[in-house]
């Protein structure tokens, strides 16, 4: 095949032959024995897939286990799936364009894995083990994937594919893949003293977007393309404590308040509705984790701009409402992409971040900070988008763009 052309992946395009070559980079034994696997040791970095040349990468399969196959909350490091970094390069860059937890990049945060089903990404049986990735990465001059070990003490066994089309050129007009992961670990808001539960729940006002959970800031041209929320609602009570009356602003190519794109709550966005908890996957929305009795514990939902992505020609901002008192109570998770920060942003050490059962990798504290707000106990946000980009000056979002992308220093 010449380069990347028209050929879509849907049913009916099936039946246009093509010609091109296929590709794939796996764990196999090279002995021909069935040792195919590869075994990472604690803090080793391994090149999963090294391509020269222009191509497509179009699937990524990946089951990981500690080498004790030990997931219970008893395990040395049962949140191997948050030590263990992803990251991606193409067309020889230096920094990677995506750099996201394995977990986390494959739609489930917490370093939990159960069985979901969207477009793009999916966990398979048993029990979520098996992570698929159907996103197509395009790249004119080389493409590199790695795997970081930010593990103490444990091994991980390791099995993959990486499938690919290789071309002779890429043509002109495709945005590169980008994914980060972010975290706000307690998010600002607002406390409950003094209000009642109705006016914790349901009051405040914020008419400019300022203090809002940052999703994406990018500058430059590009699709932002989804991202993965994952919520700790740490706060405890036996009143009704739901996490998501935060509203969703999109801010695209530098508008002012309020921005073309406002939403109504966070359930909303993520297309669902009434303060839901019900597991449930659709091709570009979902819950994977639900949380617990009244909205507290783990939960993790999804949302993927594939039939309405959202363009942007110079800047976009993605914000959900942390102003909103609720809002104060999460911790979340979001997939941006198209942005690479430009600055690294070393990240404060807070009591508020040990306390939790699952740790922030140390590079991941590098490449994106931790926002962290003294005295404010109710929650926490973790994040990691998705998008392409073109020409793009990174900021922060989950997304395609032209170049690589930078995000200003979240201090």
């Amino acid at each position: 095949m010449r380069g990347y052309e028209d050929f879509g992946s849907s049913l009916r395009d099936l039946p246009r032959l093509r010609s091109s070559r296929r590709r794939r980079a796996s764990s196999w034994d090279r002995s021909g024995g069935n040792d195919d696997r590869l075994t990472i040791e604690p803090g080793a970095s391994v090149t999963l897939a090294d391509m020269s040349g222009a191509g497509s990468i179009n699937h990524i399969w990946i089951t990981v286990a500690n080498e004790h196959m030990d997931r219970t909350p008893n395990a040395i490091e049962p949140d191997f799936l948050r030590r263990l970094l992803f990251k991606m390069y193409w067309d020889g860059e230096e920094e990677p364009s995506v750099l996201v937890p394995v977990g986390d990049f494959f739609g489930v945060g917490h370093a939990r894995t159960t069985n979901f089903v969207s477009a793009p990404l999916q966990m398979s049986p048993e029990n979520g083990k098996s992570f698929n990735c159907f996103f197509h990465m395009p790249f004119a001059e080389g493409a590199r994937i790695e795997i970081v070990s930010e593990l103490e003490h444990e091994n991980v066994l390791f099995y993959y594919y990486v499938d690919y089309e290789e071309f002779d050129t890429l043509e002109e007009g495709l945005g590169r893949f980008h994914a980060q992961w972010r975290r706000e670990n307690p998010t600002d808001g607002v406390g409950d003293e003094g209000q009642s539960n109705e006016e914790f729940l349901f009051g405040g006002e914020n008419v400019t977007g300022e203090g809002n959970y940052t999703i994406l800031e990018a500058e430059g041209h590009g699709h932002y393309v989804g991202c993965v929320l994952n919520v700790h609602n740490l706060r405890e009570s036996n009143l009704w404590n739901w996490y998501g009356e935060g509203d969703d602003m999109i801010f695209i190519d530098g508008e002012r308040w309020p921005p073309s794109l406002h939403g109504t709550g966070t359930e909303d966005y993520f297309n669902t509705a009434w303060c839901p908890q019900q597991q449930y996957s659709a091709p570009y929305h979902g819950i994977t984790l639900g949380g617990e009795d009244n909205w507290s514990g783990h939960v993790s939902l999804y949302r993927f701009h594939v039939e309405d992505p959202v363009t942007f020609e110079r800047s976009i901002r993605v914000l959900s409402s942390t102003a909103t008192p609720t809002s104060a109570q999460t911790t979340t998770h979001r997939s941006p992409t198209g942005t690479r920060p430009n600055r690294i942003a070393h990240s404060p050490s807070s009591p508020s971040n040990s306390a939790r059962p699952v740790q922030i990798p140390e590079t991941c504290k590098l490449m994106t900070g931790v926002l962290c707000t003294p005295g404010n106990d109710l929650a926490s946000f973790e994040a990691h988008w998705l998008g392409f980009f073109q020409d793009l000056q990174p900021l922060v979002v989950l997304g395609f763009a032209k170049q690589c992308l930078r995000h200003p220093d979240p201090s």
